[in-house]
């Protein structure tokens, strides 16, 4: 296993669409080994997608299970996540390993219905609400090549320097 290297705003890359999952090969598998390992080398990071280490195809991984309070389905590698049905709105503040220095207000559905695929090419669907549905949606977005940035709710006051910032052990 290894650590991916991580991009960082504003390289360009991070605006590039990822293509689906069409093959689930060791290589597959290989990959989604070093980007857990990249994941969770960052204390206190919920979500990581696969184009925030250079890696084009529809792949993310999220875990909120370290925030109690929270509902969620513990750590969760999708592949080929689509969004299917939204409800709601919710306002919150969202960070991101790619964007380390920020964080910032972010609309998104309150609560969401998911599918997606496991690293074995099994079918997976869920429902989910508050943080989680966030996270999901957040990564889902560096898979369409955008950035929270992209969602901020004012550019006037939506943006803050962070003062928590995820670093690596």
């Amino acid at each position: 296993m290894a650590l991916l290297n991580v991009l960082v705003y504003p390289d360009v890359r991070l605006s590039q669409i990822s293509q689906p999952v069409k093959e689930f090969s060791e290589d597959l598998r290989k990959f989604i080994r070093d980007i857990e390992e990249t994941f969770r080398s960052f204390p206190g990071c919920v979500g990581i997608a696969a184009p925030q280490v250079g890696w084009f195809e529809r792949i993310i991984l999220v875990d909120i299970s370290d925030k109690p309070k929270h509902v969620n389905h513990g750590f969760l590698i999708l592949i080929n996540p689509e969004i299917t049905f939204c409800e709601g709105s919710s306002l919150g503040r969202e960070g991101c390993l790619s964007v380390p220095d920020y964080t910032g207000k972010v609309e998104r559905a309150k609560s969401i219905t998911l599918k997606a695929m496991n690293q074995k090419g099994e079918k997976l669907e869920f429902q989910m609400s508050g943080y989680e549905a966030r996270a999901v949606q957040h990564e889902i977005d560096h898979l369409d090549g955008k950035l929270f940035l992209d969602r901020l709710v004012s550019r006037r006051n939506a943006l803050s320097k962070r003062a928590d910032i995820p670093t690596k052990p």
